[in-house]
């Protein structure tokens, strides 16, 4: 069964009207997770499995297959009409291929062509489609999170590395591969260090949780716990070193999302991942850098707040997204 590709905007779930169940997938580099998203956004039949280290490309997918057989298993799944896959990226949602930069065992990987074979050998075939996290993360905040009820809307995962999405017009708003809203490569230092994206003074250099750890350490703090979230805590505790390296990090944040809302007219940011969990010590100096950037009139309005979903994001998420890209079942 062929599944249109995302198109540059769509509209929000149709949860009035959508029927049946929704397989929802979340893929990331520590965990492979699946549930059964019912219309009203609630889920179950909940599974994960681990994603493979060190293994090849298969050895990824066949822990893919596990958690489709477990919802498979379930009583509910004749009810099942479409199915969600959201995954760490890079990804093309134009080709349903992803190159994850934490599954390395994925470069050019047809996932969503694996996925649906497995789907079908489960009785039936079942429409699906691929985004990003980033995107699946804007769709669930959109839909039942932070983002709901703004018609035009930011949302950012800050972990190991920096994404996003982008709601304008009430509508999700993907883009042709599913990239659009990637803030965490937009360039906030022009003179900064190289980016891993191959560009220079990118968010995620500067506002990662990897990148803060990294500055911290170069200036010369030596907390125990090497990791951002050691940092945070030694900022919380007031440690100078660590309180500069957040102050950073939220100074690029502010200066990327006053960038969009200048573009697109976003009135909102929804902040979530890893990092954003350190709460404050992350979101104030955003709030605080933001006046700095979003000067004009028409963004002096622009809220910053935490993401409301936590770890279910990512399941909620790929089922808007399913709910959104498909064609009504």
């Amino acid at each position: 069964m062929t599944t249109p590709s995302p198109t540059s905007a769509v509209p929000a779930p149709r949860t009035a009207a959508a029927s049946g169940l929704t397989a929802a997938i979340d893929i990331g580099g520590t965990k492979i997770a699946g549930a059964l998203v019912h219309p009203d956004g609630t889920m179950s039949a909940t599974t994960r499995r681990p994603t493979p280290r060190g293994g090849d490309a298969d050895a990824v997918m066949a822990a893919v297959a596990e958690v489709v057989a477990d919802l498979a298993a379930d009583r509910n799944w004749d009810s099942v009409r479409r199915c969600g896959i959201g995954s760490a990226g890079p990804v093309d949602s134009a080709r349903g291929t992803v190159s994850p930069v934490n599954i390395t065992a994925w470069r050019d990987y047809p996932l969503l062509a694996r996925t649906r074979e497995v789907l079908t050998g489960h009785g039936r075939p079942v429409p699906a489609v691929l985004v990003g996290d980033g995107v699946a993360m804007t769709a669930a905040e959109h839909w039942l999170g932070a983002a709901r009820g703004h018609a035009n809307a930011l949302c950012m995962v800050v972990s190991t590395g920096v994404g996003g999405g982008l709601v304008l017009d009430d509508r999700l708003h993907p883009g042709p591969t599913g990239n659009a809203g990637h803030i965490g490569h937009i360039s906030v230092d022009f003179g900064g260090e190289q980016c891993a994206c191959g560009g220079r003074g990118c968010v995620e250099s500067i506002a990662s949780g990897t990148a803060i750890a990294r500055w911290a350490r170069e200036q010369g703090w030596t907390g125990p716990d090497p990791t951002a979230a050691g940092v945070a805590a030694a900022a919380r505790a007031g440690d100078p070193v660590a309180l500069a390296a957040f102050d950073r990090a939220g100074r690029a944040l502010a200066a990327a999302i006053a960038a969009t809302a200048t573009l697109v007219e976003t009135d909102i940011a929804v902040i979530g991942g890893g990092v954003a969990a350190s709460g404050d010590t992350l979101l104030g100096p955003v709030r605080a850098h933001l006046a700095t950037y979003a000067t004009l009139g028409f963004v002096h309005g622009l809220r910053v707040v935490p993401a409301a979903l936590g770890n279910d994001a990512g399941l909620i998420g790929a089922a808007s997204a399913a709910l959104t890209l498909l064609p009504a079942s």
